[in-house]
């Protein structure tokens, strides 16, 4: 059967209407989506089957870390957050300029650690060799980025306005403009990989992986804050956007996927 935007709006109004109902029947709020949400269909292929297997570290301490992320062949550069200067010419689209601060729980600064960023350019394609969306590639704009977070937890990132693309959901199915984060915390095993959208984005009804994260003021959380005062003069758009690791007020966690 192939599924239609009316089909899954019907499928996220149920899953809301459900969730409002655990809640207001004393369930805990839930601030990170089920890894199996029904409305979002490629969670159920990529999500694990099984419980999560711990790993005993005590007899072998570094196991864990052979596993882990590492920064790569180079150290950062000043142009490793600056995705409009990482090549020759100038990318194509909008500029914007998004700042924010890395906090635990307590609204502490987390410092010193890794932030990556990856997107899509203008026209809402990806520089990736399996993207099989038709719109054009920008020589200019590879769409990734990291930087470091410094003594307040800030980060700054300057890149372009990505674009909405579609995706083979269901029919007419299209994403948000988005950027994907990934975070480390006081090690490379606590790691976070999010999205931050865009405010008053009209595809936001119409994405179930948005709509997966079914508390209201969770799912605000993704949304980053134009910012006049971030907004270079003649140049880009400030969006401020913090991050929060863990706790009643953390970033949703895109886990599993």
């Amino acid at each position: 059967m192939t599924l239609t935007q009316h089909d899954i709006d019907l499928e996220i109004a149920a899953e809301h209407e459900a969730y409002d109902k655990r809640v207001a029947e004393g369930a805990p709020v839930e601030h990170h989506p089920r890894r199996d949400y029904a409305p979002y269909r490629s969670s159920v292929l990529r999500h694990p089957k099984q419980p999560l297997v711990p790993i005993d570290v005590s007899n072998d301490p570094e196991l864990v870390e052979l596993h882990s992320p590492a920064f790569g062949e180079r150290d950062i550069t000043e142009t490793d957050n600056d995705l409009t200067r990482q090549h020759n010419g100038e990318p194509i689209g909008e500029r914007i300029t998004v700042e924010g601060r890395l906090l635990d729980r307590d609204g502490r600064p987390i410092r010193g650690q890794l932030i990556e960023i990856w997107q899509a350019n203008s026209a809402g394609r990806y520089a990736h060799q399996r993207e099989q969306h038709d719109a054009p590639l920008d020589p200019n704009f590879t769409g990734v980025g990291r930087t470091l977070t410094d003594d307040s937890g800030f980060y700054r990132f300057t890149t372009v306005q990505p674009g909405p693309y579609p995706w083979r959901q269901h029919v007419n199915a299209w994403r948000p403009a988005h950027i994907h984060f990934s975070l480390f915390g006081t090690a490379f095993t606590q790691r976070l990989v999010t999205q931050m959208y865009f405010p008053n984005d009209p595809l936001f009804p119409y994405d179930p992986i948005i709509q997966s994260v079914t508390d209201d003021s969770a799912r605000q959380r993704l949304v980053a804050t134009y910012d006049h005062s971030l907004s270079v003069p003649e140049f880009s758009m400030g969006y401020h956007w913090d991050i929060v690791l863990d706790g009643p007020h953390a970033t949703w966690i895109e886990e599993g996927r």
